[in-house]
């Protein structure tokens, strides 16, 4: 393999995944038909690699669809309760307990709120504390959001490249066994060509 072949394969995304090889000459990868099989198995490898790292990303990312709505929605309604004054009446408000079971409650003017932190952990915050909390929160999923999104376009980028290289390599492969089988065949038929005249 050339230095400048292995040069890019040393380059990564700023996730740190790495790019695939770029086969632009077969003969930078390949010297002979005998390492063509190694080289055809070398890149299967890659794009199964690819692949897994694609399937991790989608479930991240599928993960973090249904996460980044409930956080504005949480912070959506800690703003609500911000903009209440203390002599507000307490509003009725319904909430989820189960998939089918709804209960009714009357929230009064509020000056702190409960949040769930996950692993069963729910911890009281001064309301200012829990904005903030929820913006940092929501920053976060929306930019690891983001990198998931340019992940997948940049793995399925890859898994194509490898593709096309693998697809090259073996057009490669079949080229040299014609070239071999025309030259072996160009050889018999001098050798019979000869014959009658010795």
């Amino acid at each position: 393999m050339s230095s400048k072949a292995q040069g890019k394969d040393a380059q990564t995304n700023p996730r740190g995944i790495p790019y695939a090889p770029f086969v632009d000459k077969v003969e930078d990868y390949v010297s002979s038909r005998a390492e063509v099989d190694g080289t055809m198995k070398s890149f299967q490898e890659m794009i199964s690699k690819y692949q897994f790292m694609e399937a991790n990303t989608q479930r991240r990312k599928a993960g973090l669809d249904e996460k980044v709505p409930d956080i504005q929605k949480t912070l959506d309604t800690v703003r609500f309760l911000k903009t209440r004054k203390p002599d507000s009446d307490a509003i009725e408000a319904t909430f989820e307990l189960n998939d089918t079971l709804y209960a009714k409650a009357l929230v009064p003017p509020t000056e702190e709120v409960y949040l769930w932190l996950g692993a069963n952990v729910m911890l009281a915050y001064p309301i200012v504390e829990a904005e903030t909390l929820l913006e940092g929160k929501l920053s976060g999923a929306q930019q690891t959001l983001e990198n998931c999104e340019e992940d997948l376009d940049f793995l399925r980028e890859q898994i194509t490249t490898l593709e096309v290289a693998t697809a090259r390599v073996y057009n490669w492969d079949v080229t040299m066994k014609r070239k071999e089988k025309a030259e072996s065949g160009e050889e018999v038929d001098g050798k019979k060509k000869r014959l009658p005249n010795g």
